[in-house]
């Protein structure tokens, strides 16, 4: 099909095949690059794993009933699932490199004030803040990826590492928590981050190229749509952590640390969590209707969802993940709290993570060019799914090897297989100049997902626990949530879902035009 003069005056303003790096790349040079980029998203994962090991004892430290430790966990991948949303808008705006290298100084430098805070509610603030960071090193980490590799080996490979650095991240930063939490003052784990992250960034600076020049310098960001986009998103998170609003209130009252440990416990029967649940959904409906009518230039342009199954791929990948998040968060609150194990003993549960991290991501980058996608998306599905059930019928007291050894063999393959199907799918589903695009969409959904799940996994524990007496009927009630979330993905990935397997090795010759697998 002949192109329209639109389509010749949008070439002229995209950097061409030839003039991208990833051409004249040797062997050594490209796998240094993916090396790079990749462990950018190692490095920006690592908190989570921090944050799930050492949120017990970081909130009994501060004088905080351990139950409220959740909020150090959740509140990095809180903002850094709803900020992502415009990470890979700015990056088109500004460039993907740029963008990316000031997330991470952003991240290095709210990693290092968080080592100096004192109280809980100010750690949890500055995590949050930390998360920023991380949610605009995702999309545009994902965008010079996609950009740097064309559609093949190459790209399938480094996408599945990508995706790997999730449950590895978990677990290094687990192991991390154990060795400056338990064996030293635990500010010196946030110090460490800072020093990893200076050490990494630096790196990435001086190796990995960027684009020639912005894909979009002359366009703007839209202010409005990121308000809605990540106003709605965090203010939902928000309404489903139990008791948020009261016991941030108690706790800035608090004169002392034995009385942050009495805040007492509200939930749906207050009217404000109704209210913010309301008001996040109508900022979410706001900025729908404000990206697909009114915007010029949205932040998430809605075009993207016209792939065959896309919006079925997204779902699948949410839920599985919420689900991923609830065994995490619970196999260390079954560790430390019903088995009274260290910090170091917690941490060394995970290493199957790591280890098994890095075969799902052979296995998976082996199989996207072979399988339909519905079928790796119902695999990491089912794989979470079964570690859910495990963690859920696992007793209070039980050798670690029974049950939650193989939980955790099964908890990294779900979010490798996941990730790297839905990322290549929404990455070959966009043009090179939406690559970005592409990576927020994805990284909103694996980040926002982790936070959400432990949010209504908490809520399950609270209602269920029978008023604190039963801790342990609590978490296996919240895991069992999470086999819902995961089984339910599953049957709509076999049932709906119809992404043929993808095959090309290279660019489409029109790269203009969005390349829809199917």
């Amino acid at each position: 099909m002949p192109s329209t003069d639109v389509d010749q005056e949008q070439k002229t303003q995209l950097p061409s095949v030839e003039k991208t790096p990833a051409k004249s790349l040797s062997g050594a040079r490209a796998i240094l690059i993916s090396t790079l980029i990749v462990l950018t998203q190692l490095v920006q994962m690592i908190p989570l794993g921090t944050g799930i090991g050492a949120a017990v004892t970081i909130s009994e430290d501060v004088g905080v009933d351990p139950t409220r430790g959740s909020w150090i966990a959740a509140s990095y991948p809180l903002t850094q699932g709803a900020f992502v949303l415009i990470g890979g808008r700015i990056g088109s705006v500004y460039g993907h490199k740029n963008t990316l290298l000031a997330a991470g100084i952003w991240w290095i430098t709210f990693s290092l004030i968080s080592g100096f805070m004192t109280n809980f509610i100010a750690l949890c603030v500055l995590r949050g803040l930390t998360g920023i960071g991380g949610a605009f090193m995702v999309p545009n980490a994902i965008a010079l990826l996609t950009i740097n590799f064309p559609p093949g080996k190459l790209r399938n490979i480094t996408v599945a590492f990508f995706g790997a650095m999730a449950p590895i991240g978990a677990a290094g930063g687990g192991i991390f928590a154990g060795f400056f939490v338990q064996l030293t003052q635990w500010k010196w784990l946030f110090f460490f981050l800072a020093i990893l992250g200076a050490f990494v960034f630096t790196a990435f600076a001086l190796v990995v190229p960027g684009e020639p020049e912005p894909f979009d310098k002359d366009g703007k960001i839209d202010y409005v749509g990121a308000y809605l986009g990540v106003g709605g998103l965090i203010l939902f998170n928000f309404a489903w952590k139990y008791d948020p609003l009261c016991h941030i209130i108690v706790c800035l009252k608090a004169d002392s640390s034995a009385k942050q440990s009495q805040a007492p416990a509200v939930g749906w029967k207050e009217p404000y969590e109704y209210s913010l649940l309301i008001v996040s959904i109508l900022h979410i409906l706001a900025f729908i209707f404000w990206e697909w009518k009114v915007a010029k230039e949205p932040i998430m342009p809605l075009t993207i969802w016209a792939a065959p199954s896309f919006g079925l791929v997204i779902l699948v990948c949410f839920l599985t993940i919420m689900a991923v998040g609830i065994v995490l968060w619970y196999v260390t609150l079954y560790n430390q709290v019903l088995r009274h194990y260290t910090i170091f003993a917690s941490a060394a549960t995970y290493v199957p993570l790591a280890v098994m991290g890095a075969v799902a991501a052979f296995l998976s980058s082996w199989a996207v060019s072979r399988l339909p996608a519905q079928y790796i998306l119902a695999c990491g599905s089912l794989a979470s799914c079964g570690a859910c059930i495990l963690v859920a019928t696992s007793p209070a007291r039980q050798i670690y090897w029974a049950q939650l050894f193989p939980a955790m063999i099964l908890t990294a393959f779900g979010p490798d297989l996941i990730f790297t199907a839905s990322q290549i799918i929404a990455s070959n589903s966009v043009r090179r100049d939406q690559q970005g695009i592409a990576g927020s969409l994805m990284g909103t959904t694996i980040s926002y997902g982790l936070s959400t799940g432990l949010g209504f996994a908490g809520t399950v524990e609270r209602y269920t626990n029978d008023g604190g007496t039963d801790i342990h009927k609590g978490y296996s009630n919240a895991l069992w949530l999470g086999v819902g979330m995961s089984g339910l993905a599953a049957l709509i990935a076999l049932t709906s879902v119809r992404v043929p397997k993808d095959e090309r090795e290279g660019w489409d010759e029109d790269d203009t035009s969005a390349p829809v697998s199917g």
